[in-house]
């Protein structure tokens, strides 16, 4: 089992900045991807940004392109969301999660499919 957490979450004006971090400990070994998602209030879950472990690729959504990065220090077992120019269409809850299936190609973790583990998610609201 893998266990995430996610910190990092608060309020911030619009075009400000705030970096999120997940941690994952237990049997963190399993894991080949990460992701972020958020939800908004009355919307479903979209996602938000991947990558892959191991070599480091990367995907966004089109919504934050050139606006999030995505990274992770596999060492502290961490994967960081750094935001910034955020929106007010920015504010939703924001959760990590943990993929243990091996995909060629980036694109399989735009879903929520792919992974096995959640955290339970962190507020990000981005006043106007």
């Amino acid at each position: 089992q893998v266990r995430l957490e996610e910190s990092g979450g608060g309020l911030v004006q619009a075009g400000g900045s705030l970096r999120l971090s997940c941690a994952a400990s237990g049997r963190t070994f399993t894991r080949h991807a990460m992701g972020w998602f958020r939800q908004a209030p009355g919307k479903e879950r979209e996602f938000v940004a991947a990558i892959v472990l191991s070599g480091g690729t990367t995907a966004y959504a089109d919504s934050v392109k050139g606006r999030f990065t995505i990274s992770r220090d596999n060492a502290k077992n961490t994967v960081d969301l750094q935001m910034d120019s955020l929106k007010p269409e920015d504010t939703a809850i924001y959760s990590c999660a943990s993929s243990s299936l091996k995909y060629p190609h980036i694109q399989y973790y735009q879903t929520s499919r792919p992974y096995d583990y959640w955290g339970q998610g962190t507020q990000i609201t981005v006043s106007s």
